[in-house]
C-alpha cells in the first residue's frame, strides 16, 4: 500500500503498559500480583484485538484482500492468545482467593491475648 508501518506512539497503549508497571509496584502476594499482572495483559489483548479489528474493517471496505486476510490472521492471533490468558487467569485467580481466604484462616486461628478476637472469615467475607 505504499505506506510506512511506523506510527505514532498511541497514548492507550502507554496508559495500558503504565497500569502493568503499578500492579507491580503494588505490595501484593505471589499470587494477587499473578493474577493483576495477567489481568493488565488482557487489557493490551483487548485493546490490539479493537484495534486490528477496526483496521481490519476498513481494508474491507476499501477491498484490500490481502490486507484483510493479514490483519484477520493478527487478529484470530489475539483472540487465541486472550483465550488463553483467560483459561490462565482463572487457575491465577482462584489461587490469589484461596490464598487470601487461608490467610484470613491463619489470622483466625492464631488469637493474641493482649489483641481483641479477630473477625471471622465469614465476616470478612461479608465485607469484601
Amino acid at each position: 500500500m505504499d505506506e510506512s508501518p511506523k506510527g505514532r506512539k498511541c497514548a492507550g497503549m502507554q496508559g495500558l503498559a503504565k497500569e502493568g508497571e503499578e500492579v507491580l509496584d503494588e505490595n501484593s502476594d505471589s499470587e494477587a500480583l499473578d493474577a493483576g499482572l495477567i489481568a493488565a495483559a488482557q487489557r493490551v489483548e483487548h485493546y490490539e484485538i479493537a484495534g486490528y479489528g477496526s483496521v481490519r474493517t476498513f481494508a474491507e471496505l476499501l477491498g484490500e484482500a490481502e490486507a484483510v486476510d493479514l490483519l484477520q490472521q493478527t487478529l484470530s492471533e489475539e483472540k487465541e492468545t486472550d483465550e488463553k490468558l483467560t483459561e490462565i487467569a482463572k487457575e491465577a485467580n482462584a489461587m490469589a482467593i484461596s490464598g487470601s481466604a487461608s490467610e484470613a484462616l491463619e489470622e483466625v486461628e492464631e488469637p493474641e491475648s493482649t489483641q481483641p478476637p479477630k473477625r471471622s472469615l465469614k465476616a470478612r467475607s461479608a465485607r469484601a
